[in-house]
């Protein structure tokens, strides 16, 4: 088998399309192949897929995978058509899709990689500039928005993830099933689900069964606004709430350890975190150590006792009794003499139509959080993002569920 032969093979091609020649470039650390066609071919537009005579030709090259440790380019005339009916067309080859400069094997690999480190590394090992790299990532994201059809969803999760430090945030919509990011907007304003919202179908909006979310008005009025029946759909999320009591514990420990500390007693030192764990992440030996705090007539063993009562009301089965434990756990909480504790007790109440429509629909933001760590660990690994639009693509990339591949390529090939 000679070497035009042998890069036919490889490359895939078929006729009309054949090697013309293959040069080695050794100083240069390269293999240059030319891929040509048969003179006085007959074609047709691409898009219309009538025959058009031949404008002129236009010189191309593509990257290939690589000949051993040598970097192989890939060099064609490439017609551009008249077409009667749409003008200029170039006609599109097999091995690359339209505007790029890289075959669609040599794209495929570069997603694979891209989906295991991140894309400065991949650049550097493949010998390719950032832009480039980011570029081949933005196809792929493309081809797999374009690609994807969106099926009934039955529950979606709303959050947000953070885009820079000084709060600046990104919107993001999970399927809560699939697990796969469907929506990413900036920031975390109504417009920014707005646009989520207006982009499905009626058949779509009313296939949604519940949505969950955090306590968040843009969020809250952008649902009301678009969603069906969104009051009896619309999920706070027990998590969310749960986050407030911590913070309204952590409130009590300060203030008091400030008391404690000017009188010489420091009970509540370093004891931060035993107050925020959950107690199913205790070990028996640390539990066993927590235990003359949490048994104690301090403030924060009380503003302690509170956030895990509330929390208690998440694992009871009938609404009837969810009514009446949270009116006595209310109760309770606003008798405490606990100011942070009694503002987020109030802060409940007043959501409370939205809370309990938990024990109808069962679902939470947990599958949405789970995705946002793998979010924020894409920008860890790729030392943060400046560029809005290039972190949108790596999070659709990443956590889409997308077809990535260019046409003809398996996954994985």
């Amino acid at each position: 088998m000679d070497e035009k032969t042998l890069y036919a093979k490889l490359l895939g091609l078929t006729s009309p399309w054949g090697v013309e020649k293959v040069e080695l470039r050794l100083d240069e650390g390269d293999v240059h192949v030319w891929v040509a066609l048969p003179p006085k071919q007959l074609w047709v537009c691409p898009d219309c897929l009538e025959r058009a005579p031949i404008h002129d030709h236009r010189e191309r090259v593509w990257r290939h995978l690589d000949t051993f440790q040598y970097r192989t380019l890939l060099h064609a005339r490439v017609p551009r058509l008249n077409c009667p009916r749409h003008g200029i067309r170039q006609l599109r080859v097999p091995w690359a899709e339209e505007g790029s400069r890289f075959t669609a094997l040599f794209e495929a690999l570069a997603i694979d990689w891209m989906k295991q480190a991140p894309l400065a590394a991949v650049a550097e090992r493949l010998h390719l500039s950032w832009d480039e790299a980011a570029g081949i990532q933005k196809r792929a994201v493309r081809r797999g928005l374009a690609r994807r059809e969106l099926e009934t969803i039955r529950y979606l999760g709303v959050d947000e993830t953070s885009f820079q430090r000084r709060h600046e945030y990104v919107s993001v919509v999970t399927d809560l099933e699939r697990m796969r990011v469907l929506h990413v907007a900036d920031d975390r304003k109504r417009e920014s689900l707005d646009s989520f919202w207006q982009g499905l179908s009626r058949e779509h909006l009313g296939s949604i069964e519940a949505v969950a979310m955090d306590m968040w008005d843009p969020y809250i009025r952008s649902t009301r606004a678009h969603l069906p029946d969104a009051d009896s759909k619309i999920v706070f999320d027990k998590f969310h709430v749960a986050q407030h009591l911590n913070k309204a514990v952590d409130k009590v420990r300060r203030q008091e350890n400030r008391q404690l500390l000017a009188e010489g007693k420091p009970w509540l030192v370093k004891t931060k975190f035993s107050w925020l764990r959950n107690p199913e992440n205790f070990t028996q030996q640390s539990w066993r150590e927590f235990a003359p705090l949490r048994e104690s007539v301090l403030k924060t063993a009380r503003a302690w006792a509170l956030k895990e009562a509330a929390m208690c009301l998440w694992d009871l089965r009938y609404l009837g009794v969810v009514e009446r434990n949270f009116r006595a756990w209310y109760n309770w909480a606003i008798r405490s003499r606990l100011e942070p504790i009694k503002r987020v007790a109030r802060m409940i109440k007043a959501h409370w139509a939205n809370i309990k429509t938990y024990f109808k629909h069962r679902i939470t933001n947990a599958g949405a959080e789970s995705i946002n760590a793998k979010i924020q660990m894409v920008k860890y690994m790729s030392r943060g993002f400046r560029n809005r639009q290039r972190f949108r693509n790596a999070i659709y990339f990443h956590c889409g569920g997308l077809d990535l591949y260019p046409p003809g390529v398996q996954l994985g090939q």
